[in-house]
């Protein structure tokens, strides 16, 4: 069975420098079998009838326990105080170096 959606090595290239991962021919290659056996499953899994489920979020049953924020005004920093330790800052924010090259 083909997919709808055949993943070729030049789409698995274009990922990879979109994502800023080096790949070289042959992975592009193998990356893009695998890819393309996983839109056959997800075909396969779409053309299954759920018209009769309940769509559900979870089957465990448990519930997301929550709190309402609380803000805890004598355990804030002060700007200055975030900063005082910083190895550089500017206008009041922490400054880094860049981390892309691009």
């Amino acid at each position: 069975m083909q997919p709808k959606t055949k993943i070729t090595p030049d789409i698995v290239k274009h990922i990879a420098i979109l994502a800023n991962i080096p790949i070289d021919e042959k992975e592009s290659e193998t990356l893009a079998d695998g890819f393309t056996t996983v839109m056959k499953v997800v075909d396969t899994l779409s053309s299954v009838d759920t018209s009769r489920m309940e769509p559900v979020g979870h089957v465990t049953g448990l519930e997301n326990v929550t709190r309402d924020d609380e803000v805890h005004e004598e355990r804030m920093f002060s700007q200055e105080e975030a900063l005082r330790n910083a190895p550089r800052t500017h206008n009041g924010y922490f400054v880094v170096d860049q981390i892309f090259d691009r």
